[in-house]
C-alpha cells in the first residue's frame, strides 16, 4: 500500500512537470486560487509568467496555475 501512494506521486510530479515545460504564450489557465487567465509571457530565469486577466497582467509563479483545473477549461473549450 505504502509503496502504491509513492508511484501515484510519481506519475502526479512528472505529469505536473510535463504540463509546466508544454505551457506556451497564448494558453489559456486557471490558477490554483481559481482566476482564468491566458499567458502572455513566460520567464524561465526565474520560473514565473505573466497572465492577463480581465483586470488586467498579473506576474505568478508557475507553481500557482492548476493542472487540474486548467485541462478541465480547456476541455470544455
Amino acid at each position: 500500500p505504502r509503496h502504491s501512494t509513492v508511484v501515484i506521486q510519481q506519475r502526479r510530479q512528472k505529469k505536473e512537470k510535463n504540463f509546466m515545460k508544454s505551457m506556451k504564450k497564448g494558453d489559456r489557465i486557471v490558477t490554483k486560487s481559481g482566476i482564468h487567465a491566458k499567458i502572455m509571457e513566460l520567464n524561465d530565469k526565474d520560473n514565473t509568467c505573466t497572465i492577463e486577466t480581465l483586470a488586467g497582467k498579473l506576474k505568478i509563479e508557475r507553481s500557482a496555475i492548476s493542472l487540474e483545473l486548467t485541462a478541465a477549461l480547456n476541455k470544455k473549450a
